[in-house]
């Protein structure tokens, strides 16, 4: 009963003097609502990233020579040839779903008085079942213009609307330079790709297009680089050890002239660094919490200072010195708390209101809320036990003396 009594005359003094209490939260308001939107927003954007490689595929892999073993350059025999490729796959045909030389080109073309850049990507057949891409007309890059080198693109919708000003330009050719030789290739599909972020922070000039990997090939089948989609379930870190370490036996190298890298290893990079970020940002943000409470323990001390005769009268009726204590620090926690609970809501506020702007699917953490309300209660405790000590330990007969 006596706890009650003291909440209650908390919420009296509280309002007895509104501006003031407010200006006493203010501190612990900005704290608050400050670290649950950084940490939100943290959340929000890691969730975001996690998503647009999923969409991508998680399974995604390349291989590349080991740049930092290589003083002058790679040398040509070091480079992977299509005897390479086809026997990384014999070697792991459970493990590998996908795989292909990672070629790519950019060349300008025109149709009519529509001029425009396109970049070729050199892909094997079945591509599109490990992306997110839609094909929209027509298909994708099959077995058969993969074997034959067929001259075949596969456009994305902007681009057939761009150059042929309809959505469906199948049968219709544009014409490319690859490897100095003009070439008329046939557009055998339309593509079209859900919006995605990475999109947006990635925009270029050119229209992205597919074409067989051997039609990029002719004249020098050498490449740097080896994309693939490994099979779900399996460990990418063992696999790609594997496959780099097969590849180096097979071309009489050291075992660590390969290396590899995955969708699952760079989202993991994106998600430390801005984890790292949200925490050095929110804890330059909780600064403000121990400025707020200091003004906790600043504003308690000038009401003991008010309440003086009151405190007085209390002892003198029979309280206690622990009554006189837990009066002004649960006075002192209840505004740390009212402050810890609109700074929770503000925050929640701006970080739905930022990732709303941007797009993105906001992510509250509950966890973060409950440590940011209770952290906000201790530091109402900490900053409001010197006061509320001082307060006790008043002689109640010069307290009932203070004018």
């Amino acid at each position: 009963m006596l706890i009650l009594e003291n909440i209650r005359l908390a919420f009296t003094s509280i309002k007895s003097n509104k501006m003031r209490s407010f200006l006493t939260m203010l501190g612990i308001i900005i704290g608050i609502s400050s670290v649950i939107a950084i940490t939100s927003i943290g959340a929000s954007a890691k969730g975001a990233v996690g998503k647009e490689f999923e969409a991508y595929g998680m399974n995604y892999m390349y291989i590349y020579p080991n740049w930092e073993m290589t003083q002058d350059g790679v040398d040509y025999a070091d480079l992977f040839m299509p005897e390479d490729i086809e026997a990384l796959k014999d070697r792991f045909p459970d493990d590998i779903l996908y795989v292909a030389p990672y070629m790519t080109i950019n060349s300008d073309t025109k149709v009519g008085r529509q001029e425009g850049k396109l970049s070729l990507y050199g892909v094997n057949a079945g591509y599109n079942q490990f992306t997110n891409m839609v094909i929209l007309h027509g298909r994708m890059i099959n077995g058969s213009d993969v074997q034959g080198g067929k001259d075949r693109i596969v456009i994305e919708k902007d681009a057939a609307l761009y150059f042929f000003n309809k959505e469906d330009p199948i049968g219709e050719t544009l014409s490319v330079i690859i490897n100095d030789e003009m070439k008329d290739l046939t557009i055998v599909g339309v593509y079209e790709v859900p919006p995605s972020m990475f999109q947006d922070m990635f925009m270029s000039d050119s229209y992205s297009t597919y074409v067989p990997y051997t039609t990029l090939q002719a004249g020098d089948p050498a490449t740097n680089f080896i994309e693939l989609y490994t099979i779900e379930g399996k460990n990418l870190d063992t696999l790609g050890n594997e496959f780099t370490s097969y590849l180096a036996r097979i071309k009489d190298n050291d075992p660590a002239f390969y290396k590899y890298d995955s969708s699952e290893s760079q989202m993991t990079q994106i998600n430390t660094v801005l984890g790292t970020l949200s925490l050095a940002i929110g804890a330059i943000a909780a600064i403000s919490l121990i400025v707020g409470g200091i003004g906790i323990m600043n504003i308690m001390l000038v009401s003991v200072t008010e309440r003086t005769r009151e405190i007085g009268i209390r002892k003198s009726l029979g309280a206690r010195t622990r009554d006189i204590l837990m009066q002004f620090l649960i006075e002192a926690m209840i505004l740390s708390a009212i402050g810890g609970i609109i700074g929770t809501i503000l925050g929640v506020g701006i970080a739905a209101a930022g990732m709303s702007f941007a797009n993105i699917a906001v992510v509250i953490e509950p966890g973060v809320i409950l440590l940011a309300v209770g952290f906000s209660a201790i530091v109402g405790m900490f900053f409001g036990l010197y006061p509320a000590r001082k307060a006790a330990k008043l002689d109640p007969i010069e307290a009932l003396r203070y004018e």
